[in-house]
């Protein structure tokens, strides 16, 4: 029986991986020799923000991260405005059916409260997790939530919007879903992890789940 989403943040909740890129872009390109390129920005993509900004601005990291956080702050309303549209009444309908919800994200805790204030979004989650600096530590975020909600694996999902996702959700392991619903994730190749389930949009979503946290459902 499901009992409990758990959500990815960044491409899954809003489409906030072009701020965090431009936000990285403007702090750290302060201190370098050069302008930093999408692809340089996204191949240090693992840890939290801190984790980034020491791979990108090592020897500038207070100055560089106090910028970062200046940026994505200033940044947050012309480049993630809202989160998608229907995923916040989603989640309000499921919590209204019983379920518990709960968040996982890779970027770090002083971001993701920013995006939960702006977004306005933060009294949909029973419980959160942020990244660690270190490295990707989702697995274990994803085991504290479900202890947090005292529930086996099998009986809560992840949805994420990466293929480390579904990597992460093997590890526990857990059921995941896939959102290929932004214009940032790449369909084919959340495929090839195969997910439990991919979804393309969030009325899809919303289709799979509108049985469950229902008695009468049977889920």
């Amino acid at each position: 029986m499901l009992k409990a989403l758990i959500f990815d943040l960044d491409g899954t909740l809003c489409d906030s991986l072009p701020l965090c890129i431009e936000a990285f872009r403007r702090a750290c390109g302060t201190f370098l020799d050069k302008p930093l390129n999408d692809k340089e920005i996204l191949a240090t993509f693992g840890p939290s923000d801190e984790g980034t900004i020491k791979l990108l601005a090592k020897d500038h990291y207070d100055e560089a991260f106090a910028l970062f956080l200046q940026y994505y702050r200033e940044l947050h309303p012309a480049l993630c405005p809202k989160p998608f549209d229907g995923i916040a009444a989603l989640i309000e309908d499921l919590k209204c059916r019983g379920l518990r919800i709960g968040l996982v994200t890779g970027k770090g805790r002083k971001s993701l409260d920013i995006t939960l204030d702006e977004l306005h979004i933060r009294y949909l989650f029973d419980a959160f997790e942020a990244g660690s600096p270190l490295g990707p530590n989702k697995p274990n975020c994803l085991r504290s939530i479900l202890q947090t909600f005292n529930l086996l694996p099998a009986e809560a999902v992840y949805i994420g919007d990466m293929a480390s996702d579904i990597l992460a959700c093997r590890q526990v392991p857990m059921p995941v879903w896939s959102a290929a619903w932004a214009a940032t994730a790449d369909a084919e190749k959340l495929k090839a992890h195969q997910p439990d389930k991919i979804f393309y949009s969030v009325q899809e979503l919303r289709s799979e789940l509108q049985t469950y946290g229902r008695p009468e459902s049977g889920n």
